[in-house]
């Protein structure tokens, strides 16, 4: 009997394959993660992130230009403090790198969506991600840090801002906080659920934000869960969440499936910087097609369910939509 169910009369040329792609990538759906330190006359290569760098506030034109010009117009602001205390009151200062940042930014790029990582790892001591009671992260402490930065980035003139550092009912406080200074337009993306894990190394490095004792699993998650993430994402959505992300992505596809269909809030993934780095080191090894790996890892995280995808591939990928490779 002849087959009349034939799937690869779909597949026969690329113009058919992409008629009937089920999962589509835009540009429009990237951002793309920046470090900013304080300081002048600064673009500091970061050696465990192969092509990422450290930039001055004054020194950001270039990759603006960059970004601009590939099509890219949401970027994630993380600061470098020149100096660091038991508080991480840096995280807070009104001249400190990521508010100067956005200062600029805004001024002379004012097409491009400001969004800042609202954190104290980078700016403590310590480490750690909030304020210490001996060796403990105080949780309500910490909200208040928090808030106090939150507000600065946003009276700096940040679009939305993003806490990452799983403190609980961060959300809530950061949100009444906004509201009350007249911020309410400003939305919270929340790194609703973050896992522990070693995915962030390269990270820590180029933001010089790993702790000096101990490890942060007290706060962040324990990657044998996944109920736990629903869970800290339903917290987040009650608390007044818009946008809700799960961090890392790659390792992690099974909870942004979840929670995309779980909540009807857009959801962001983060392929983070170890993600990145082993790409990197892959190819350079000559083991894998740095392209072709790139365009496959990130579309699995659409087709998993994410809506927004943070990454340091982003003006590659924006590239590769542009040459058909994905899209």
């Amino acid at each position: 009997m002849e087959l009349l169910n034939r799937p690869r009369r779909l597949r026969a040329n690329l113009v058919i394959r992409s008629l009937v792609r089920e999962t589509r990538v835009s540009k429009d759906a990237l951002v793309y993660p920046l470090f900013v330190r304080e300081g002048t006359d600064i673009v500091e290569e970061i050696p465990s992130m192969d092509g990422q760098y450290r930039y001055s506030p004054d020194r950001l034109d270039g990759i603006l230009t960059q970004l601009i010009g590939a099509g890219v117009h949401s970027v994630l602001l993380f600061g470098i403090p020149e100096h660091k205390d038991e508080i991480g009151s840096g995280a807070w200062d009104p001249q400190g790198a990521v508010q100067q940042a956005i200062r600029y930014i805004k001024k002379k790029y004012p097409g491009i969506y400001v969004i800042t990582d609202v954190c104290m790892c980078e700016y403590t001591s310590h480490g750690h991600c909030g304020a210490l009671h001996g060796q403990v992260v105080d949780n309500d402490e910490t909200l208040e840090l928090l808030c106090k930065t939150a507000l600065s980035h946003a009276q700096a003139g940040a679009d939305m801002v993003a806490p990452s550092d799983m403190m609980d009912g961060r959300i809530l406080a950061m949100r009444n906080t906004l509201d009350e200074n007249g911020f309410s337009e400003v939305p919270i993306m929340s790194y609703a659920v973050k896992y522990a894990s070693a995915f962030y190394g390269p990270f820590r490095d180029a933001a010089g934000s790993a702790p000096s004792f101990g490890d942060r699993k007290g706060y962040q998650m324990d990657y044998h869960n996944r109920r736990e993430g629903i869970k800290e994402a339903a917290l987040d959505v009650e608390q007044g969440a818009d946008i809700i992300m799960v961090k890392p992505a790659l390792s992690y596809l099974d909870v942004v499936h979840e929670v995309s269909e779980t909540f009807d809030l857009p959801l962001a993934c983060y392929s983070v910087s170890g993600e990145y780095s082993m790409i990197k080191a892959a190819a350079k090894a000559g083991l894998v097609d740095e392209a072709s790996i790139v365009c496959e890892t990130a579309v699995s995280m659409f087709r998993a369910g994410a809506d927004i995808l943070i990454t340091y591939f982003a003006m590659d990928l924006a590239r590769y939509i542009d040459e058909g490779r994905i899209g």
